[in-house]
């Protein structure tokens, strides 16, 4: 096997980075020149190459929750909102289905994610910018000159809500199921913010009235087959930087979670769809739930594709200030985290790129 080390000895680093962004053309204009070995940005240095080669354990399994009946049935409601709680208390991760999204929805907005990646280059390249106050951005990996390795993706971000683009700034291809997709996920999210609240012994009403559910942000990301996955990662390791995310993903598979300093698969269920803690609902509950760690392997078949809707106001002006919830807390448990805005808090976050080190470390009191 080739050895990292010696592949990124003595090189100019920044000019192949420069390179590469300048040319607009992501992880998918290598794969169609033809690309047979991984370039050196994207080889995982030698360290963290070997943190990244774990192997999954089969034991035990990201639960699976059925939402279906649940505004019909007190005692099936009671039921699903424990094993909510204990999900997101043990692994942070869950998924769902019968979730109230038509599988022929989900279905259409993986091919929007194709077609975007897929359509005439020239066009591509013309959503494509590293200035994220523009509504509509694609390119390839947001922290590709601040992270150790780039990653093997490309990804479209959309800011769907509070304030979405106008229908003619999204891209034509894939722009009424974005328009649909993202309505269904914040109506989705809503719900999943009552759960949550439930399961916290909350009025069900106490997040959303928080305003966790006002932001959307749609990223959806393109991996295409790579000649050496052994080298390099789809997504590095990280935690989410939202409330919550709600992630779709394709057949194909590849995302795993870090539990018990082991990583497991999260595999592909039909029609269902993969949600997950993040940093800022582990830092208002207090740790009572937890943002864990993830990945995704870079694969030798493909394209993946996934569309993460992260619900956050990172993008928005915001003042209001986010701190552990006071009903959650006793002489027992005070506060752990300081009050952070959630734009300061993300800024920190895409400052040092997914570089595997939580960015909730600096807000610990």
């Amino acid at each position: 096997m080739v050895n990292p080390g010696e592949i990124l000895e003595n090189y100019d680093r920044l000019s192949e980075l420069k390179a590469f962004d300048e040319s607009k053309e992501g992880v998918k204009g290598l794969v169609d020149s033809g690309v047979a070995k991984v370039p050196r940005i994207f080889i995982q240095p030698p360290d963290e190459f070997e943190k990244t080669s774990g192997t999954c354990n089969s034991q035990f399994s990201i639960p699976v929750i059925d939402l279906g009946g649940i505004n019909n049935d007190p005692v099936l409601r009671k039921e699903i909102v424990k094993r909510v709680r204990e999900a997101s208390e043990i692994w942070g991760f869950f998924q769902v289905v019968n979730h109230g999204i038509p599988v022929n929805v989900l279905e259409e907005m993986l091919d929007g994610v194709r077609r975007f990646n897929e359509q005439d280059l020239q066009v591509k390249k013309g959503f494509y910018t590293r200035e994220y106050t523009k509504p509509v951005v694609f390119n390839c990996n947001f922290d590709l000159f601040s992270a150790p390795a780039a990653n093997w993706r490309d990804t479209l971000y959309c800011l769907m809500a509070p304030h979405p683009p106008m229908p003619v700034e999204l891209p034509a291809v894939c722009r009424d199921v974005l328009v649909e997709y993202s309505k269904q996920i914040q109506r989705l999210g809503f719900a999943l913010f009552r759960l949550l609240s439930e399961a916290l012994g909350l009025n069900p009403d106490h997040l959303n009235d928080m305003d966790c559910g006002e932001g959307l942000l749609v990223l959806s990301h393109y991996y295409p087959p790579c000649p050496e996955p052994e080298l390099t990662m789809g997504t590095t390791k990280h935690a989410d930087n939202d409330f919550l995310t709600v992630l779709l993903q394709d057949e194909i598979g590849g995302l795993q979670v870090l539990h018990e300093n082991q990583w497991f698969d999260v595999p592909p269920v039909p029609g269902a769809l993969v949600v997950n803690i993040g940093d800022l609902l582990q830092l208002i509950t207090n740790d009572k739930f937890r943002s864990v760690e993830h990945r995704v392997l870079a694969k030798s078949e493909g394209p993946r594709v996934s569309v993460a809707c992260f619900f956050s106001t990172s993008l928005l002006p915001s003042t209001k200030l986010y701190c552990p919830i006071k009903e959650l807390l006793s002489d027992d448990d005070p506060p752990k985290y300081r009050a952070t805005t959630i734009r300061d808090y993300v800024a920190n976050f895409n400052a040092k790129g997914l570089d595997g080190m939580s960015s909730l470390q600096h807000l610990r009191l």
